[in-house]
């Protein structure tokens, strides 16, 4: 059965992981998404020596359960499969989707950057799963030299794409904005820094749903 993308899903970024009583952070953390019904979270580490990576990703694992919450790694696809996520996400610079989806077969999930401005040349017929659009506002999130393109450079890409393929809008979103990125023609948001610079991430998680629904 295909997964259900949610409408709104956290990319945890190492940054926010404190280097002291990181493993107990991360435990609680994944504890508590998973309590608040996260179904998707992908973990971003672009400095993180490979140790690191699959420390935090054991960690998470065991606290996000494969049958409630489909793990997805940034950049490495090589360690999926030690770590025991369900996908990866590529980008420009990683391997293409077309090697991640050879190296990790048909049943996991790949993603990879769709396009801001315009979709990228041919890549309506990558092998992915879904694919993130933006930014759609300024970010500190995530270093990139790409102008927003707003909500309606999102319709503009939903568009291009037509209805059958998923788009996930990245950079930016907000509570408040989020409905509208959605409305616009996104499949779901991911979010970060709104979600884990927050007191209580599950919380706020929770709110986001709650909002969307």
């Amino acid at each position: 059965m295909p997964f259900a993308f949610p409408k709104v899903y956290p990319i945890l970024d190492a940054s926010f992981i404190p280097s002291t009583g990181r493993a107990e952070f991360l435990h609680r953390l994944g504890l508590s998404l998973t309590d608040a019904g996260i179904t998707l979270l992908e973990y971003r580490n672009k400095t993180g020596a490979e140790t690191e990576i699959l420390t935090d990703s054991a960690i998470l694992r065991a606290s996000m359960p494969s049958g409630r919450t489909k793990l997805i790694l940034d950049d490495r696809a090589d360690l999926v499969d030690r770590a025991g996520f369900d996908g990866v996400h590529v980008d420009a610079g990683d391997i293409s989707p077309a090697q991640a989806r050879s190296l990790l077969g048909p049943d996991r999930i790949v993603g990879t950057f769709g396009g801001s401005e315009a979709l990228l040349p041919g890549i309506l017929e990558a092998p992915v799963d879904y694919l993130a659009v933006g930014p759609v506002f300024e970010t500190r999130t995530k270093q990139t030299a790409k102008e927003p393109i707003g909500i309606d450079g999102v319709r503009r890409l939903r568009e291009e794409a037509g209805l059958g393929k998923v788009l996930s809008a990245a950079a930016g979103v907000t509570l408040e904005t989020a409905k509208a990125v959605l409305d616009a023609g996104a499949s779901m948001v991911a979010v970060s820094e709104a979600i884990f610079h927050t007191p209580d991430p599950a919380v706020t998680f929770s709110q986001w749903v709650r909002q969307l629904r």
